[in-house]
């Protein structure tokens, strides 16, 4: 997202990324990708949920995480082993919702340039 987020700017738009990463862990991928938008931290995945977004990890995923050495109990900070879904969500400046990708395949995700294009049909 980042590449597009000069032109999001251009459209009027912000770009606000939500993760259940503790500040601490988003703010060194901010400094190694110079990410220039904001990165909110949603402790637990509580937004998330209340948005119908977190599922908890299979016990299978759960394993593979732990073999890998995958630290997502550390960098979340709770021991849920819930994750959000993959989303964009496009709000207008009155708060209503324009437009959503959101798929619970983490693999499947729109190209920026998608949701650019959604920002840019609000007019």
């Amino acid at each position: 997202m980042q590449e597009i987020n000069d032109d999001l700017k251009a459209a009027g738009a912000t770009l606000v990324a939500i993760t259940p990463q503790l500040p601490s862990y988003s703010k060194d991928m901010i400094e190694k990708h110079g990410i220039e938008f904001d990165m909110l931290s949603d402790p637990g995945n509580e937004y998330a949920a209340k948005l119908g977004l977190r599922f908890e990890v299979p016990e299978d995923v759960k394993a593979i995480y732990q073999g890998f050495k995958l630290p997502m109990v550390e960098t979340n900070g709770d021991d849920s082993w819930t994750l959000p879904m993959p989303a964009r969500i496009v709000v207008d400046s009155d708060g209503i919702v324009r437009a959503t990708d959101i798929d619970p395949n983490y693999t499947s995700r729109p190209e920026p340039e998608k949701t650019l294009a959604d920002v840019k049909a609000l007019g």
